[in-house]
């Protein structure tokens, strides 16, 4: 990474919508970097089942990421990873600076594909549990829970299908709605219903956990008549899975982009910020639909859309 040279494109995040994004600039012939703080992929390389992306029936995370990444890669994408401190625009030269640990990078257009990071729920115990009983991904821990009964908090279709995944492991599910119905798709929610293993409990919140080292009861309130009561376990019983949607990776664009009240970055139809060269894609954006597809449609998008604001419209 060297201050002298200046990229046509920086990619920050190497999620589906990054990916694509590459993939899409190289096509237009931009010099082009990805960045990516964690492992590529991101959240897509932690899900075991995907049956709707379009064109492959049947696969999981992180054979589709590996996928994007060879053909990336096989374009000539430059993916990095480090960490993203700030970025900055000079109004003056037009250029943008991305600061990293490895040192700074210079470059005429950005594309944020940060995604997003789950939302807590906020109950008494939750933090101090988390890791230990308190859990934000069934793939990665449900496994723990085989025979065991789980709490799934959510009422949209990441914690319905979360749920059914959970019941390959655990003897019990109930899914915690606080709501007198649930967000999912009507194919989720009828899933749920047929599956001996789940039973959902609307107008009900989980209040607090406790417990030793691992998690021994949960309290949960009755929201339609305020009632609380707890219901104990031996310890290490039971867990409760988390899937109340997500926080925005926002952080880098203070200032620089327009956020809806949910914290979502508001952009365009080509993706474009109120900066100028500045686009997002993915996860981070305010849209109806958070998937895989939409992500990678954003991607293709941001990168044309950045083509042409560098004078190189690409066509079909």
């Amino acid at each position: 990474m060297s201050d002298q040279h200046v990229y046509d494109l920086v990619i920050i995040g190497a999620g589906p919508a990054g990916l694509s994004a590459a993939i899409y600039a190289k096509r237009a012939m931009l010099d082009t970097v990805v960045i990516e703080q964690e492992a590529v992929g991101g959240q897509v390389i932690i899900t075991s089942d995907i049956d709707n992306y379009p064109g492959v029936p049947h696969t999981d995370g992180f054979s589709l990421i590996d996928a994007m990444q060879r053909q990336a890669e096989d374009l000539g994408a430059k993916i990095s990873i480090t960490n993203v401190e700030k970025v900055v625009k000079d109004e003056e030269t037009g250029l943008f600076t991305v600061q990293t640990p490895a040192g700074n990078l210079e470059a005429k257009t950005v594309i944020v594909a940060g995604g997003a990071t789950p939302r807590h729920a906020g109950f008494e115990g939750e933090e101090a549990f988390a890791g230990h009983g308190v859990s934000y991904c069934a793939t990665c821990d449900g496994m723990f829970y085989r025979g065991k009964k789980v709490y799934v908090i959510g009422g949209g279709n990441s914690a319905g299908e979360e749920a059914l995944f959970l019941t390959r492991f655990a003897d019990k599910v109930d899914v915690i709605v606080r709501k007198d119905h649930m967000r999912a798709q009507a194919a989720v929610i009828n899933e749920l219903e047929e599956n001996p293993k789940v039973t959902i409990r609307y107008l009900t919140s989980i209040t607090a956990v406790d417990g030793g080292m691992m998690l021994k009861e949960v309290t949960l309130r009755d929201n339609s008549t305020g009632e609380t009561y707890v219901e104990s376990y031996d310890e290490g019983g039971f867990g409760v899975f988390v899937f109340v949607g997500r926080v925005p990776a926002t952080q880098l664009l203070e200032g620089m982009v327009e956020l809806d009240a949910a914290g979502y970055v508001v952009a365009d139809e080509r993706m474009a910020t109120k900066t100028p060269g500045l686009f997002v894609a993915g996860d981070l954006r305010q849209k109806p639909l958070r998937q895989i597809v939409t992500a990678a449609a954003d991607g293709a998008i941001a990168a044309t859309s950045a083509s042409a604001y560098l004078g190189h419209p690409v066509e079909g």
